[in-house]
């Protein structure tokens, strides 16, 4: 490469720095956008679902990840176990980790519901 050409890329360069920063700003808009289409939502649905688990008492009526519905009988909080009871069998009783739990429903909103229904009858 000669001197001319050198000093011919050097100068459209230093007139470039402007788009420089322009990329940047490029990459942080990208960056925002994407935190608020999917880093936000996710974070909300795990506050969701610690607060879910958080009230889980015994007698409620609970889905697992595995697609089983059984009602808890045990919580132990130490080691972050529940004992769920499966089916009208009395003998299914299967300890699982409260991670497992997908849906949660309480007897009172079942009772709730029923009334719902035979009141439109």
């Amino acid at each position: 490469m000669s001197f001319a050409n050198t000093m011919a890329l050097e100068s459209t360069g230093a007139a470039t720095g402007g788009s420089g920063m322009l990329i940047i700003l490029v990459y942080v808009a990208i960056f925002a956008v994407l935190y608020f289409i999917m880093l936000r939502p996710q974070r909300k649905e795990q506050k969701q679902k610690a607060q879910l688990l958080a009230q889980l008492a015994v007698g409620d009526s609970v889905r697992t990840t595995g697609g089983f519905i059984g009602t808890v009988i045990d919580i132990d909080d130490e080691s972050s176990t529940v004992i769920v009871e499966f089916g009208n069998n009395k003998n299914c009783r299967i300890p699982m980790v409260k991670e497992a739990i997908v849906e949660v429903e309480k007897p009172e909103d079942a009772v709730k519901d029923n009334t719902k229904e035979e009141k439109s009858k």
